[in-house]
């Protein structure tokens, strides 16, 4: 029997860690938008250099942009794709799955 290629596909970006709570976290802020330092804030158990990293597979993986406005000082903020946004949403089944069943 072969494993399924789409699973793989998802489990290699949401597998990994950070990865599903930097796009939660994405999901539920306004027009789906932040800075680095709102992340950084809002999720201290992640080490600033390993949100930088995660940011970067994110944005590998098509799935968050970096958006650069010119200005003092520079403006960098992160958005999420349609596909991000697409997963996002894939995921609310799961969460639902996860509130019913954590704690049994």
């Amino acid at each position: 029997m072969q494993t399924c290629p789409f699973l793989e596909y998802s489990f290699e970006i949401l597998g990994k860690k950070w990865n599903g709570l930097i796009l939660h976290y994405l999901s539920l802020c306004q027009q789906h938008t932040a800075h680095f330092s709102d992340m950084k804030r809002d999720l201290p158990e992640i080490t600033p250099r390993a949100l930088s990293l995660k940011l970067v597979e994110l944005q590998e993986h098509g799935l968050i942009e970096k958006n650069v406005t010119a200005g003092t000082p520079v403006n960098i903020s992160y958005v999420l794709t349609g596909k991000g946004r697409a997963l996002t949403e894939a995921l609310k089944p799961i969460q639902q799955w996860a509130q019913q069943y954590k704690d049994q």
